[in-house]
């Protein structure tokens, strides 16, 4: 019985607005959504600012496009990338699109792939403008794909390197269980993490210092947890009477 394929990706990677130092994190993290079968890259390596992935092209089997600056404010680059883009979509052979970048000009783009039924994961810094982010199904802060980001959860790298605290994903989980109808409020932890994707294309435990869902749930303090043994773990919002009781009692028993 043959396995089936992971899906095909074209990977495109803005040079002019990428560090090189995420390309082990890239496509590692690439792997885990399937196969990068076209690997290209744009900008002007002659320049400073792009020299930095000369030494990963052979390494991850990249394709340059070298794009000289001729003119000062015109950016051949992200005309080249999209051109190749198209041609890409239009090729029919791509389940997905990986797009590289910080920058918002590539919003349309993302937008007019996704009309076409295929799917567009972006990967770009926090400082990433929303409406790029939300153009794409699923969108990756390329700070955790740096070395350090993703260490062990009893290493102390990952939460001093967290771009936000716990506290922050808790709004986004409570939505994610609200959108779900239970007699009892329990919600599978796994139907919650596939709403949070549709609900925020950027949510990622690792933002909030975390491997896994789970140990970000648990990081929050607010939700109740249970594991029935066999069976996957469910989460609940936690009463706010039941926090003001017990706050109530700890204030008794200090006085």
């Amino acid at each position: 019985m043959t396995e089936p394929k992971s899906p095909r990706l074209a990977v495109l990677i803005d040079a002019d607005n990428a560090s090189s130092k995420i390309a082990d994190g890239l496509f590692e993290e690439i792997a885990k959504i399937g196969e990068a079968s076209v690997r290209r890259i744009y900008g002007d390596f002659s320049s400073g600012r792009s020299k930095g992935w000369a030494d990963q092209l052979s390494k991850h089997a990249i394709i340059p496009h070298q794009q000289f600056a001729y003119t000062t404010g015109k950016n051949a680059s992200d005309i080249t990338l999209v051109i190749d883009a198209m041609d890409l979509l239009h090729s029919g052979r791509f389940a997905g699109f990986c797009l590289v970048s910080s920058d918002s000009d590539f919003t349309r783009l993302a937008a007019r792939i996704r009309e076409q039924g295929v799917d567009v994961f972006g990967f770009g810094e926090q400082k990433t403008p929303e409406s790029f982010r939300q153009a794409c199904r699923r969108f990756i802060y390329t700070e955790n794909l740096l070395p350090g980001a993703s260490a062990g959860e009893d290493e102390p790298d990952l939460q001093t390197s967290s771009l936000q605290p716990p506290s922050a994903a808790t709004p986004t989980i409570k939505k994610a269980i609200e959108q779900i109808e239970t007699e009892d409020g329990w919600v599978p932890l796994s139907q919650v993490g596939n709403l949070l994707s549709n609900l925020s294309s950027d949510f990622d435990p690792r933002t909030f210092g975390s491997r896994k869902l789970s140990d970000l749930i648990r990081k929050t303090n607010g939700f109740e947890i249970d594991h029935p043994q066999g069976r996957g773990m469910r989460i609940r919002t936690r009463p706010a009477a039941k926090k003001s009781r017990k706050a109530k009692s700890k204030k008794q028993a200090a006085s």
